[in-house]
């Protein structure tokens, strides 16, 4: 493949599916296909959280469906027959989502209906990936070393737990069905559209007030990806067409950025002044994971390619998106 942006050219014609298409990735994915000649069919809980640049779009159609709810689930891909669907569904991001319950089902329960649906119900004619499932980087829990995909997870939160019951339940589905599927897992993801209250809106935020700002000590590292380019990577991702059913992929960048370096670089871009920023002002996340760079070895093997955006281009984008 080509440069940025290539993958979406080559989904014309076909019907892709989303699943979370009202979330922060999942409406950059609805959005990007959107743009081009993509029948595409989005399934949400609340059909007004679609943006309306994308619920206008001639050749998009929207289903309102209960995703704890296997019935719903099964008769929305029955309907559609899509020839890819892409699960950004989640439950367990928001600090307000703390039902252990519906995030087994949401999390662990979903994919599993969805892999048994495209099984029955799907485009024969779509060459590529039938599921591009979405994957988190909490599912390898208090490991460390690289986090290359054959590690043994140790998940220690219900979010991280769950996901990784996911997870497998794709990889053990695939291989029941013979349906193709990947899980891409994401890291710190970052740029438009994010939550109010993580790292990035937080910063913009500073931009309407002079106050300081809080933060942690910033020394943790993470592995910092522009939403541009994890879009990017998940459609590179649904062309493949020689994975092993249900294989694991690292959607990252493979470098790590201090979390304080990351501040100063965005806050630089934003014009935020360096005095205004508070470090250890908040205490560091219990849940913050120690590891070496992420490797991203099957991701560049797979695809030929991974994500280049630096922190402070992706920065940058951000705040042309916005209009700041």
């Amino acid at each position: 493949m080509d440069g940025p942006g290539s993958a979406a050219e080559r989904y014309r014609g076909a019907t892709a599916m989303v699943f979370g298409a009202s979330g922060f990735i999942g409406r950059w994915v609805a959005s990007t296909l959107a743009s081009r000649d993509v029948r595409l069919s989005l399934v949400v809980r609340d059909r007004a959280a679609i943006p309306g640049s994308i619920a206008r779009t001639s050749q998009t159609s929207i289903a309102v469906a209960d995703l704890s709810r296997e019935e719903d689930v099964r008769q929305a891909i029955e309907a559609t027959r899509p020839s890819i669907v892409f699960n950004l569904a989640g439950y367990g991001v928001d600090r307000g989502e703390r039902d252990e319950e519906l995030a087994r089902t949401i999390n662990a329960g979903l994919p599993r209906w969805i892999v048994e649906a495209l099984a029955e119900h799907a485009d024969r004619e779509w060459a590529g990936q039938r599921l591009v499932h979405v994957g988190s980087a909490l599912e390898y829990g208090e490991i460390g070393g690289d986090l290359s995909e054959d590690s043994s997870p140790n998940p220690t939160t219900v979010y991280g737990q769950t996901k990784l019951a996911g997870t497998m339940a794709v990889r053990h589905a695939c291989e029941r069905h013979g349906v193709r599927a990947v899980t891409a897992r994401l890291f710190t993801v970052y740029g438009a559209g994010e939550h109010a209250g993580r790292l990035l809106p937080t910063l913009i935020d500073a931009t309407t007030h002079n106050a300081r700002v809080p933060l942690s000590a910033g020394r943790q590292k993470r592995d910092f990806t522009y939403v541009g380019d994890v879009v990017e990577g998940l459609l590179r991702l649904g062309l493949c067409t020689s994975e092993t059913p249900g294989a694991v992929i690292n959607l990252a960048t493979g470098r790590l950025t201090e979390v304080r370096e990351f501040v100063v670089q965005a806050a630089r871009v934003l014009g935020v002044a360096p005095d205004r920023l508070d470090f250890g002002a908040l205490p560091t996340r219990s849940e913050e994971m120690q590891h070496d760079p992420v490797s991203i070895a099957k991701l560049r093997q797979l695809l030929n390619w991974s994500p280049r955006t630096s922190v402070a281009e992706g920065v940058r984008l951000t705040v042309g998106q916005l209009g700041l």
